[in-house]
């Protein structure tokens, strides 16, 4: 569950993947599969389980052929937020809020979140259940455990999606998800679904994929566990002052409301900033364009559910669009985004004058916008850590 956008994002706990290095594996899949088999009874799966399962999995080509070309998170927050937050899925997302509206607050009541975030991933991951992918799981999570990259975290997964079919909640025939093996209507991993799924309309199944309420409780009941605060906000757009300590944004920094009040940071109404809560402030197109403060339930939770700030970003200003607030600001100046094959240029430049940006993989993640960020200081430019053109050329 929760590291993935599944459907139009689906990764697995690592979604700041541009395109994944190459390895091989050391046996065949039939040998690996048998060798699995035991472990998995081992670990107390049962014998029927695993015959009816395991027996005749495949190897799926096109499943590693998706795992090794992820690339969605390459594309700029204004871009990538206009496609995802859409009109259709603000509408469908408030209707949805409205026709469930006794069942959104007992989860509330019993979880403490409230219905917009619940509902923003629901419309994210799978179209509110309407896509939820057809890759069938067992074979999925078979052949990405196997798989020389990451089969340590897919082994697990593999091993909690028999349990789940021992345990009752769903049967072999029901787990077709996306192809990553996420499962359910806010796209769970099978080791989440053990974990955190309940069984909210008390028929006696935890099924995350034909019930709403089981699928958005657990949901729910995840975010909690996640760390989620009653009653505290999760992402507030601002409205800057011209000049600005631009080095102070930034998920890295965070400080108090006051503070940013007094450098003349103000609500997107106009109104002031009150309250003891602390934020860091979030640029994701730079100091010309939109502006958040990033809370707690932010920081914390949303990162939780997708480590790529971008996706979380987006997952966030949907819940806060839910929520009542207005479109995204307009940005203040036109901004000149570099290309994918402009980001990856950057990246090696700046890894030829010493700094870590990760895999040089045409994505601007956390590791790229801290050496922008110090770059720009290098060159006395306003420190916001987003790459532009003139960037490029200066560093080139």
């Amino acid at each position: 569950m929760k590291k993935s956008i599944m459907v139009l994002l689906l990764v697995l706990g690592t979604t700041q993947i541009g395109v994944a290095k190459e390895c091989k594996n050391r046996t065949s899949f039939s040998n690996w599969l048998g060798h699995f088999k035991q472990d998995a009874l081992r670990n107390g799966i049962s014998q029927k389980t695993v015959n009816s399962a395991l027996n005749g999995l495949k190897y799926s080509p096109s499943v590693i052929k998706k795992d090794r070309k992820q690339n969605q998170f390459s594309q700029t927050f204004s871009g990538f937020s206009s496609k995802l937050v859409s009109q259709y899925r603000l509408n469908k997302g408030r209707k949805l809020i409205r026709k469930y509206g006794t069942l959104f607050r007992n989860i509330e009541k019993s979880y403490g979140i409230p219905a917009s975030v619940i509902t923003a991933y629901w419309g994210l991951e799978t179209s509110f259940g309407a896509v939820q992918g057809k890759f069938s799981t067992i074979r999925s999570l078979g052949t990405l455990a196997y798989d020389c990259r990451r089969g340590e975290k897919f082994r697990p997964e593999l091993l909690s999606a028999l349990a789940l079919i021992d345990r009752g909640d769903l049967k072999l025939s029901e787990m077709k998800g996306a192809w990553a093996g996420e499962i359910g209507q806010t796209q769970f991993l099978p080791s989440y679904y053990l974990k955190y799924a309940v069984d909210f309309d008390k028929d006696g199944r935890r099924n995350l994929i034909k019930s709403v309420p089981d699928a958005l409780a657990s949901t729910a009941n995840y975010l909690k566990n996640a760390g989620w605060r009653r009653g505290e906000p999760w992402l507030e757009e601002v409205v800057l002052p011209k000049k600005m300590p631009w080095k102070q944004s930034g998920i890295e920094h965070s400080y108090s409301l006051s503070h940013w009040a007094k450098l003349g940071v103000k609500r997107a109404n106009g109104r002031k900033l009150r309250g003891g809560l602390s934020a860091s402030l979030l640029l994701p197109m730079g100091k010309d364009g939109a502006a958040f403060l990033a809370y707690h339930n932010f920081k914390i939770v949303y990162l939780k559910w997708n480590e790529s700030l971008l996706y979380s970003t987006t997952a966030a200003y949907f819940a806060t669009r839910l929520a009542g607030a207005k479109k995204v600001r307009p940005s203040r100046a036109k901004i000149a985004s570099l290309s994918f094959a402009q980001v990856k240029q950057l990246q090696k430049l700046l890894v030829r004058r010493g700094y870590d940006v990760g895999d040089v993989d045409g994505i601007i993640g956390e590791k790229t916008r801290k050496a922008v960020k110090q770059v720009q200081q290098q060159f006395k430019l306003a420190a916001d850590a987003y790459p532009t053109v003139g960037l490029l050329k200066r560093l080139q």
